[in-house]
């Protein structure tokens, strides 16, 4: 198949997800020329290559990685697949029983711990060798609990690229002493021995860091702060009750924003602790303002 020009691809996506104009101008400059840049590091590594996208929530990662997998697919005649650790939660179940077993909080999704990895890594063993199709897991928001097997989409291996994006993708565990103060309300009141926060770090430390190691090539969209990350999420779930709306699916379990700030507490500790640390050890750096414009682009490593 004849490659499509990334300028046609690049617009074609836009239209697919509804971006406001301003996006082409961001994409040219600086997600096109990334993709050039991971499409020649897949050429040079003559193996499937693993490339982690982390920000926080509503940076714009999903968009990212969608975007950087069709140009590769399209402009750069690779098989790549973009991926989201969300895609990978435990099930509602599973989540149910850490919850009665080990502590209430972690009946919300979205801390380590409340992701199955092994499932992530198979999934990852199985996209980078010759075999049958592959079954991806998803896993709906909506109804808070991974869809039925029978619809997940079934990929054929081997891929020359895989897109990972999360919010917690690289972030390293904290020291005791960092664990030891609760940092907002929800860990005052809902964790004052910090039983949860250690075993979020535990699982963080073990089975986290062993996925890490396997990503070959580091993005990450910095957001100013932790301020942003309402807001951001805010907007998040009303595109999704949109997108809902016009399918016709079910926005019973979406969040309002009262619900949505107990959620982003959850997700605190580590996203601040992430801002501070994960600048200096990824490949590419996009550092973005409340507008999620990027502002400067680097190269730290």
């Amino acid at each position: 198949m004849a490659a499509t020009e990334p300028d046609t691809v690049l617009r074609r996506f836009m239209a697919a997800e509804r971006l406001p104009e301003d996006f082409a101008e961001t994409a040219r400059r600086h997600f096109l020329p990334l993709a050039t840049t991971l499409a020649r590091r897949a050429a040079a590594a003559g193996r499937p290559l693993l490339v982690g996208i982390h920000g926080c929530q509503g940076s714009g990662k999903s968009t990212l990685a969608a975007l950087l997998a069709q140009l590769l697919r399209e402009s750069h005649g690779l098989d790549c697949i973009d991926l989201s650790l969300d895609d990978f939660y435990l099930t509602h179940a599973e989540r149910e029983r850490l919850a009665q077993q080990v502590h209430p909080l972690l009946r919300t999704r979205g801390v380590p711990g409340t992701h199955d990895i092994g499932l992530l890594m198979r999934t990852l063993d199985a996209l980078a060798r010759p075999g049958d199709a592959v079954a991806v897991p998803r896993f709906d928001k909506a109804r808070d609990d991974r869809r039925p097997p029978d619809q997940w989409p079934r990929l054929q291996p081997p891929l020359d690229l895989v897109i990972l994006e999360g919010w917690c993708l690289g972030v390293p565990p904290q020291s005791e002493a960092q664990l030891a103060e609760p940092v907002n309300a929800l860990e005052a009141e809902e964790d004052p021995d910090g039983r949860w926060r250690r075993f979020v770090n535990e699982r963080l430390a073990e089975d986290y860091q062993a996925l890490h190691a396997r990503v070959d090539y580091w993005i990450m969209l910095q957001a100013p702060g932790f301020d942003c990350v309402l807001a951001w999420r805010l907007e998040q779930e009303r595109r999704l009750a949109e997108r809902l709306s016009a399918s016709g699916g079910d926005t019973g379990a979406l969040m309002d924003e009262a619900r949505l700030r107990r959620f982003v507490a959850h997700y605190q500790r580590l996203t601040e602790h992430a801002l501070r640390v994960l600048p200096d050890r990824v490949d590419r750096l996009f550092r973005l303002d409340p507008q999620r414009h990027i502002r400067s682009r680097e190269e730290p490593r």
